[in-house]
């Protein structure tokens, strides 16, 4: 088989815990899965995307769509660990993890996603987005944050309010991360071999692993926000937006 240049594997576990089944939950009269799936089915610099499933219920979702979708074991335990598991099987110079709780992806969010991997100077063997913080979002755990190199580099993610400004000069930017990556294979391969980390462990943040193990990550700025969907709230936040939002066309 001939090696396509940029795959994306979007996770939809159905045995989810806090909100369960929720990638079949509708959202502004869809499934949640339908708005992710034909957002990066819009995207041009994708060549591929699967769904990678657990459930039967989500393939028959796809099959009657017409997506392509993949049936991965169910004591994966996690969405990375699906990606991978995809990507073992489908050729691909780099892979993409589309969350399958973000319906408020956009193509705009792919080519920002992939954007270093194109920039000289760098090498970019991961790549994040992030966009500013909201005056909420600053001391909100739920929101990640991460602090940046000169290069967009990513020196650190947590859900602690970094940096701290003990001097309160107020001239700091908060960025909220985004938890879309983008990998070289080699990349993913090597973090789907390491250890959970302590510091992976302590802040429940899986990308601690690559810097931890001095896997650096390129994070790119948007201008579009996401509303990961975990809980009830956050669906009937995003069902608001989203019901006064175009529909996106593959």
């Amino acid at each position: 088989m001939s090696s396509i240049h940029t795959l994306a594997v979007i996770p939809a576990r159905l045995a989810s815990t806090r909100l369960p089944r929720k990638v079949l939950r509708d959202i502004a009269g869809k499934p949640m899965l339908q708005w992710i799936v034909e957002a990066a089915l819009a995207a041009p610099r994708l060549d591929r995307v699967v769904v990678a499933t657990d459930s039967d219920e989500v393939t028959a979702l796809a099959a009657e769509h017409g997506w392509e979708a993949m049936l991965t074991s169910s004591e994966l335990q996690s969405g990375s660990d699906r990606v991978h598991a995809v990507s073992r099987q489908i050729p691909s110079e780099i892979v993409v993890n589309i969350q399958g709780d973000e319906p408020m992806l956009r193509p705009a969010h792919i080519d920002a996603l992939l954007a270093p991997f194109d920039r000289s100077g760098i090498d970019a063997q991961v790549t994040t987005l992030w966009t500013p913080c909201t005056v909420d979002e600053i001391a909100d755990p739920n929101a990640v944050k991460v602090v940046l190199a000169e290069d967009g580099r990513a020196l650190y993610f947590s859900r602690s309010t970094i940096p701290f400004d003990r001097d309160r000069a107020g001239r700091v930017v908060y960025r909220k991360h985004l938890g879309l990556y983008a990998y070289r294979r080699t990349a993913l391969e090597r973090f789907a071999g390491l250890p959970p980390h302590p510091l992976e462990t302590t802040e429940r943040l899986e990308q601690l692993r690559l810097l931890a193990h001095n896997i650096p990550i390129y994070a790119e700025q948007t201008p579009h926000t996401t509303i990961g969907v975990d809980t009830e709230a956050d669906l009937e936040r995003v069902a608001a937006i989203l019901a006064n939002t175009p529909a996106v066309t593959p």
